[in-house]
C-alpha cells in the first residue's frame, strides 16, 4: 500500500449558527489520500466536502479526531497542500504573471526566482506568451488555467480541486481536465496526489482511482468505490458507463435493492431541491412509449440536459413522494406515478397535496399549525428557527422555500411573499370558520 501524505481519523467540525446553535458539518470522517493516486469526492451541496478540503489544506481545524500530513499533525496550512477553486479567485488587476507569482511571493521566494518559476508553470499548464495579459482579456478556461499554474507554482504534494471545471462551458471543461490528466499521467506535474471535489459523476469515473461518496447532515463517507481502469478512459465504453451507473445507484441510496416504499423523512430534514414544472416533466420523459415507465439515470441526464447535481434531487423528490421509485440507477414510474402523469392538472394538484402531507413532515406540520391557529395563518418565521436548529441558515431558507412551493402547487397552503405569512387556502379557511 502506497504512503499516504494526508490522511484523517474520526474527524468533525461544528458551526454555530447566527442564532449561538451549534451545528455539526462533519463526523466521524475517516480518510487516506496515498502517493500515485487521484480520489473523487461526490456528494449533495452542503454536505461538507468544501469544508473538509480546507481542514485537508490545514486553513481551519477540526473539532473532532486526527489530521495528519506526512505522519505529522497537521495544525496550520500544509506548505505540501495547493487548492484550486471553482470561482478562479483572480485578482482582476494583476496579470497572468503576477497571479501565478502571489504563492511565491507570500512565501519569501526572491523575485528572479519567482519569475522563473512562475514562467515555468505558465507555460505548463499551455498559457504562454499570455503572461502579460489582465483575467478580463481572457476566456474562462484560460482563467481557470491561470488558477492552476498558480497551484502548482508552489510544487505542492497534494492539488485539492474544489469544483475546478464546473464554472466552464462543457466542453471547455472537458479539454481542461483532459490536459490535467495529461500532465498527471506523464509525471510532469509536481503533484504526488489529487483529491477532485465533484457533482460531476462522468468526470469522477473520468478522473479518479477512488469515488468516495459524502452523506449530509452531517458530512462523512457513505460509499467508496475503487476503479481500476486505466487512463485516458473513453466516457462511451461499457466499462465506464457500468461504473457511473454504479456511482448514480451510490449516490441514491438503491444499491443493491429496489425500493418499493417512499423515503422516511424526519421533520427537519432538508428536502430535494427540486422544481415542481421539472418533476412533471420528468415524469412525462417516464411515460412515454420507448421507455415506457422506467429510464436509467445517466441516460436520462443527457436526453434532459440536466446535470447530475439537477437531475438527482428531482429524482430523489420523485421517490420520497411516491411517485416513482430509485433501483440500481433506474427510475420507475409507480402506478400513482402513471396516474400522476396522466391526470389533468386539477388531480395532478390532488395528489401531490395528498403526498406531500403523507411524507414530508415538515409540510404536514405547517399544515397543522395553521389549521390550529385561530385566523389560518402564521408567520414563516417559527418554522425557519425551527429548521435552523439543525441546518445552515441558509440551507433552512431553501428547504422552508421548496416546502412553500410544494405546498402552494398540491393547495395545501398558500404564501404571501409581501408579508411571509404562511395561510391556509380560502376554501380551506372558509370552512375552518364555519357557518355564519
Amino acid at each position: 500500500m502506497a504512503e499516504a501524505i494526508v490522511e484523517l481519523q474520526g474527524v468533525g467540525k461544528s458551526f454555530r449558527s447566527s442564532e449561538g446553535a451549534a451545528r455539526s458539518v462533519l463526523e466521524g470522517v475517516d480518510f487516506r489520500l496515498a502517493e500515485g493516486e487521484i480520489v473523487a469526492l461526490l456528494g449533495q451541496s452542503g454536505s461538507g466536502k468544501s469544508t473538509l478540503l480546507r481542514i485537508l489544506a490545514g486553513l481551519i481545524g477540526a473539532d473532532a479526531g486526527a489530521v495528519r500530513y506526512r505522519g505529522q499533525p497537521l495544525y496550520a496550512p500544509a506548505r505540501g497542500v495547493a487548492m484550486v477553486f471553482q470561482s478562479f479567485a483572480l485578482f482582476p488587476w494583476l496579470t497572468v504573471q503576477q497571479n501565478v507569482e502571489l504563492g511565491l511571493e507570500a512565501r519569501g521566494i526572491a523575485p528572479a526566482e519567482r519569475g522563473r518559476r512562475a514562467a515555468a508553470a505558465i507555460e505548463l499548464i499551455g498559457l504562454a506568451g499570455f503572461e502579460g495579459a489582465l483575467p478580463r482579456e481572457l476566456s474562462g478556461g484560460m482563467r481557470q488555467r491561470v488558477g492552476i499554474a498558480r497551484a502548482l507554482v508552489v510544487e505542492p504534494e497534494v492539488l485539492l480541486m474544489d469544483e475546478a471545471f464546473s464554472a466552464l462551458d462543457v466542453l471547455t471543461g472537458e479539454r481542461l481536465r483532459d490536459d490535467i490528466l495529461q500532465l498527471w499521467e506523464g509525471g510532469t506535474m509536481p503533484t504526488k496526489a489529487m483529491l477532485v471535489v465533484s457533482h460531476n459523476i462522468e468526470e469522477a469515473v473520468l478522473m479518479a482511482d477512488r469515488v468516495l461518496i459524502f452523506a449530509s447532515d452531517p458530512g462523512r463517507v457513505r460509499a467508496e468505490l475503487p476503479i481500476s481502469l486505466p487512463r485516458p478512459r473513453d466516457g462511451d465504453s461499457l466499462e465506464v458507463r457500468a461504473l457511473i451507473d454504479e456511482v448514480y445507484a451510490l449516490m441514491t441510496g438503491s444499491s443493491g435493492l429496489a425500493r418499493v416504499e417512499p423515503l422516511h423523512l424526519h421533520l427537519s430534514d432538508r428536502l430535494p431541491d427540486a422544481d415542481v414544472g421539472r418533476m412533471e416533466a420528468l415524469l412525462e420523459m417516464l411515460i412515454d412509449d420507448q421507455r415506457q415507465g422506467r429510464a436509467d439515470l445517466p441516460q436520462l441526464a443527457e436526453e434532459a440536459e440536466l446535470a447530475d447535481d439537477a437531475l438527482l434531487p428531482l429524482a430523489q423528490a420523485l421517490a420520497l413522494l411516491g411517485f416513482a421509485q430509485l433501483a440500481d440507477a433506474d427510475l420507475h414510474l409507480t402506478p400513482l406515478g402513471r396516474r400522476y402523469v396522466e391526470g389533468a392538472h386539477t388531480l395532478r394538484q390532488e395528489l401531490f397535496g395528498q403526498q406531500l402531507l403523507a411524507h414530508v413532515p415538515l409540510a404536514a406540520h405547517i399544515r397543522h399549525s395553521l389549521e390550529q391557529a385561530p385566523s389560518g395563518e402564521l408567520p414563516e418565521e417559527p418554522f425557519l428557527q425551527l429548521l435552523r436548529e439543525s441546518l445552515d441558515s441558509t440551507v433552512a431558507e431553501r428547504v422552508l422555500r421548496t416546502a412553500i412551493e410544494w405546498g402552494r402547487y398540491g393547495e395545501v397552503y398558500e404564501y404571501d411573499f409581501r408579508t411571509g405569512l404562511i395561510h391556509l387556502p380560502a376554501g380551506d379557511d372558509e370552512a375552518q370558520a364555519g357557518p355564519a
